[in-house]
């Protein structure tokens, strides 16, 4: 999936998105957050993060052509981040990779 996946960076995020998609019957599309230790030791900001990214995929869920498999990797930076720059960050990510419908 690392190798194999397309990467789109963004300045508090990472996306890695393979496309799975058979023409007849498509696979949802599957999301992993992946949050390391050197963006924060404690658990509860980790938690809090990955919290907030998926309520932002699931406020875009409805968006999203399914057959893929995407890994949302955290950066350091994000430490600071709000809800809403999420939701935008994500989404422009999203658009950049071709998996929001409407955006290929």
């Amino acid at each position: 999936m690392y190798k194999r996946g397309k990467r789109y960076s963004d300045s508090h995020l990472i996306l890695i998105g393979l496309n799975e998609a058979d023409a007849e019957n498509p696979p949802e599309t599957k999301f992993g957050i992946s949050i390391s230790l050197k963006v924060s030791k404690k658990a509860v900001i980790r938690n809090r993060l990955k919290r907030q990214l998926r309520g932002v995929i699931r406020t875009l869920m409805g968006e999203i052509t399914p057959g893929w498999r995407v890994i949302i990797i955290v950066k350091p930076s994000a430490i600071e981040c709000k809800y809403e720059h999420f939701l935008r960050e994500l989404k422009q990510l999203l658009i950049k990779a071709k998996i929001i419908n409407g955006h290929s």
